[in-house]
């Protein structure tokens, strides 16, 4: 007679053995995990969203510091951002295979453990360390953007919304945290910025402590089931729905980026302080912690998906056009519009992946497309700013190029709200 796996350990089952779970299943029914299991996976996931930014936004305020101290250029310098953007497209489509190989929860745990393995060998008193460990952290939060998606999916889906709120508010706080925070711990503590960045791995090891039991779960679900998540899904290129959710994700992230790089040099080009530009680019985060969390939450109640795409849009309209008005008079209103639209859009591009999406497996997949070409875009936006504010010698039409792209995110976003799922082949 088989033996049944205690509770505690439930497995999936297949004839006499057992396998991880299935990470396109749902292992716990309709309605997901419940109880205290839900509040413990939660609090997993807000932490490891939280590691999704801070390795690498911490880097462009200690920018001036690292290139006077290692002897690198400006340009070399600019790709410690600009490589990880690059991780995050070029990885992407690696993710749903670590997925099925490992499951969801074993391959998460992996991502932090890249990412403390970067930040340690950043401590390395080498040029190529550096961008050694820059890549490694990039390769663990590809892999992670890709992944916790259709984890939310795969174990909550009936409250899709709230913890994509959660999950996209997480990596909005950890980006304003390590933008804010950064100089001051470095000035207060002496340190350099070698340890500074460094300070920011023990988020990561939190992460990995917090996550290990979910390391160890297992979950009985049916042998078919198991079998077909073991499958890749085929053939999203061809469907037209997958296509708008992936131009959606990669127009607001060149959106996003462009604007992160530059509004602090505009700000000092219009006469504001270096350290007051800084500050606003934080303040911008802060108020966009506040759009990528109600966002989610208020989808398919009063306010449609469709509706939260255009008013999105419709903020970042209204800050580009401020800042091109009064830049430094208004500032802090242009700032604040920015960041409660970009939040917005980051949310709805990260809440697209889970709404049109039947299943977990698709979700990766999906999620795999449409980071893969929208990262890559959006690596290119800080490049093509900075040439047309080259060529223009001033910051209007810079501006106006970001301000043009947000029609063509109106419209993809109006597609990808629509109801409906995504279909690929096994």
């Amino acid at each position: 007679m088989r033996r049944e796996a205690p509770a505690a350990t439930a497995t999936v089952a297949r004839d006499d053995d057992t396998i991880d779970t299935a990470p396109g299943q749902a292992p716990h029914g309709p309605h997901g995990v419940t109880g205290r299991r839900a509040l413990y996976l939660g609090l997993g996931v807000v932490l490891l969203a939280l590691n999704l930014r801070p390795a690498l936004v911490a880097v462009s305020p200690l920018a001036d510091v690292i290139r006077d101290d290692s002897g690198m250029s400006a340009t070399a310098t600019s790709l410690l951002t600009a490589l990880p953007l690059l991780c995050f497209g070029l990885l992407a489509p690696v993710a749903p295979g670590l997925g099925r190989r490992f499951g969801m929860e074993r391959s998460l745990f992996g991502t932090m453990a890249l990412i403390c393995a970067g930040t340690a060998l950043r401590m390395l008193d080498s040029v190529v360390a550096l961008f050694a460990g820059t890549v490694v952290i990039g390769a663990g939060i590809a892999v992670a953007n890709v992944l916790l998606p259709g984890l939310i999916k795969r174990d909550f889906p009936g409250r899709a919304g709230l913890m994509t709120g959660l999950y996209s508010m997480s990596l909005f706080g950890g980006a304003a945290l390590a933008a804010g925070v950064t100089l001051p711990v470095r000035d207060a503590s002496g340190m350099d910025w070698r340890t500074t960045l460094a300070c920011w791995g023990a988020l990561a090891v939190l992460a990995l402590v917090v996550w290990l039991p979910q390391v160890r779960s297992r979950t009985r679900v049916g042998a078919a089931a198991a079998r077909q998540a073991a499958h890749p899904v085929r053939g999203l290129w061809r469907s037209p729905l997958a296509w708008q959710v992936t131009a959606y994700m990669g127009l607001q992230s060149l959106n996003y980026y462009a604007a992160a790089a530059w509004l602090p040099t505009l700000l000092q080009d219009s006469g504001m302080s270096a350290g007051d530009a800084g500050w606003m680019l934080s303040f911008s985060a802060l108020l966009g912690i506040t759009g990528s969390f109600v966002t989610p939450v208020v989808v398919g109640g009063r306010l449609s998906a469709a509706r939260l795409a255009t008013l999105g849009a419709v903020l970042c309209a209204a800050g580009y056009a401020g800042l091109l008005a009064a830049p430094v008079g208004g500032a802090y209103v242009w700032m604040s519009l920015l960041g409660l639209g970009q939040g917005a859009a980051i949310s709805l591009a990260l809440l697209f992946l889970v709404q049109r999406a039947p299943d977990a497996r698709h979700v990766a997949q999906l999620s795999s497309m449409a980071q893969c070409f929208g990262y890559v875009l959006a690596a290119t936006g800080p490049a093509i700013l900075g040439a047309v504010h080259d060529v223009s010698h001033d910051w209007t039409i810079p501006v106006v190029v970001l301000l043009v792209l947000l029609v063509p995110q109106v419209v993809v976003g109006l597609g990808a709200a629509r109801d409906g799922h995504v279909r690929g082949t096994a």
